[in-house]
């Protein structure tokens, strides 16, 4: 039975700039998507404040490092 890959998971980021982004909020927690391509390119997959995913420079943000049952929580609120 081949070995299953680890599918990448939405992360928790905080928001640390937002430069003409009027749906982002300083020092607001915010869901990513993995995106390859977008990160490839400088950018990150975040559900902003209007609900919808868009692409982000990544330097908007920083991710949340918390102790995993913490964020599997958070997660599953979000």
């Amino acid at each position: 039975m081949p070995e299953q890959q680890p599918q990448a998971l939405s992360r928790l980021v905080v928001c640390i700039r937002n430069d003409d982004a009027e749906d982002l909020v300083l020092r607001r927690i915010y869901l990513a998507h993995p995106d390859k391509a977008a990160e490839v390119a400088g950018l990150r997959r975040v559900i902003d404040d209007s609900g919808e995913d868009y692409l982000y420079p990544s330097d908007f943000f920083v991710d949340l490092h918390l102790e995993p049952g913490l964020e599997q929580r958070l997660l599953q609120t979000a």
